[in-house]
C-alpha cells in the first residue's frame, strides 16, 4: 500500500523508520514548516525531515495539512492511508474522510487524550501506559481503536527513555494496522466512555516544583520533564532546572539543606535528593558539584 506520513519530531522518527523499512511504500512525507532554532535563531527542519531526506523520501512542509494543495497532492500520490504520528498540526474535514487516517497515540486511550500523554502519566505516577492505534475523526484522539499494546513504566524512566519504547513499539503496530488494512482486515472498535482523561500540552506552571507536595510527586514531576524541558525551582532568587531527582523516606527540615555531598529538600511527605540541576546561565551539573561550588544561602522559594 502506498501511504503517507506525517510527523514532526524526534518521538516521531522510529515510526517512520518503520514504515520505510516495511512492505508499504511511503509516498509522501508531510511535517511542519522549519521553525528558528538555537542562538542564531537560524531556520532549521524537523527532525522527520531531515529523516526523510536521508531516507530519500519526499518532503512537503505546509503551513497546514488541510490546504487544499496537500489534499491534491494525495491525492496525486494515490495514497491508500495517511498515517500520523507526533505530527503538531490538527486535521479537519474533508481530509479525514478523503482517507483513512491512522495516527499513532502514546497512551491506552481514551487515557491520556492530548498533546502530553508521556509526561502527564509519569507525573501521575503510571506503572503503565502504552501505545495505540486508531483511526482519527475530528475530536481530540476520539476516534476508534484498532490496536493497542501495553507498556510498563520503569521507575527509572523519564521521558525520554520512555517516549523511545513507545515509539518503536508505535512504528510496529502502525505497521501490522497498515496490513490489515490492505487485506480488508482491519477492525474498528468505538473507545469506551470508563476511563477517560485529558493530557493537555505542557505549561510554565507544570514546571513548578511545589515543596509542599510530596516527595515521590516530585521526583516523579522531575522525570516527567526531563530530559528536555526542565522542571524548576528558585535557589536564592534564582531561577534552576532540576533534571533528575528522587524520593527518599523520612523526614528532612523545609528548605535545602546539605548532608555531606549530597542536596536534600523538605517535602509535605519525605524528602527529595536533588541528583542533577543547573544553575541560570550555566550547564547541567551534578548536586555534588553544585555543593563544593555554590556559596549562597541555599534558601528555597517559589520566585
Amino acid at each position: 500500500m502506498r501511504v503517507a506520513f506525517a510527523g514532526s519530531p524526534a518521538a516521531a522518527l522510529p515510526v517512520l523508520e518503520a514504515l520505510a523499512a516495511s512492505p508499504h511504500e511511503v509516498a509522501l512525507v508531510i511535517t511542519q514548516p522549519d521553525r528558528p532554532r538555537g542562538r542564531a535563531l537560524a531556520a532549521a527542519p524537523t527532525a522527520v525531515a531531515e529523516a526523510a531526506e536521508g531516507l530519500g523520501l519526499p518532503v512537503i512542509r505546509p503551513a497546514t495539512i488541510n490546504d487544499p494543495d496537500v489534499l491534491a497532492r494525495l491525492e496525486q500520490e494515490g495514497i491508500g492511508a495517511l498515517t500520523v504520528a507526533a505530527f503538531g498540526q490538527i486535521l479537519r474535514e474533508p481530509l479525514l474522510s478523503l482517507w483513512p487516517c491512522l495516527n499513532v497515540h502514546y497512551s491506552l486511550l481514551p487515557a491520556y487524550r492530548g498533546a502530553s500523554p508521556v509526561e502527564r502519566a509519569l507525573m501521575d505516577g503510571r506503572r503503565e501506559t502504552g501505545v495505540t492505534i486508531m483511526r482519527m475523526d475530528a475530536g481530540l484522539d476520539t476516534g476508534p481503536i484498532a490496536l493497542r499494546e501495553p507498556v510498563a513504566i520503569g521507575s527509572d524512566d523519564d521521558a525520554g527513555t520512555l517516549t523511545a519504547r513507545l515509539a518503536d513499539v508505535g512504528g510496529r503496530l502502525l505497521v501490522a494496522g497498515l496490513d490489515l488494512l490492505d487485506a480488508g482486515r482491519l477492525e474498528l472498535e468505538a473507545q469506551p466512555d470508563d476511563g477517560v482523561s485529558l493530557a493537555p500540552k505542557l505549561t510554565e506552571t507544570d514546571r513548578v516544583l511545589d515543596f509542599e507536595r510530596s516527595a515521590q510527586a516530585l521526583a516523579d514531576q522531575v522525570r516527567a520533564l526531563a530530559p528536555r524541558v526542565g522542571a524548576v525551582c528558585w535557589i536564592d532568587g534564582e531561577r534552576f532546572k532540576v533534571w533528575r531527582a528522587r524520593a527518599l523516606d523520612g523526614a528532612t527540615p523545609s528548605g535545602l539543606s546539605v548532608d555531606g555531598d549530597r542536596l536534600l529538600a523538605g517535602c509535605g511527605e519525605g524528602t527529595l535528593e536533588l541528583l542533577e540541576l543547573q544553575p541560570p546561565s550555566r550547564g547541567r551539573m551534578a548536586a555534588a558539584a553544585f555543593v563544593r561550588g555554590w556559596r549562597g544561602a541555599l534558601e528555597l522559594g517559589r520566585r
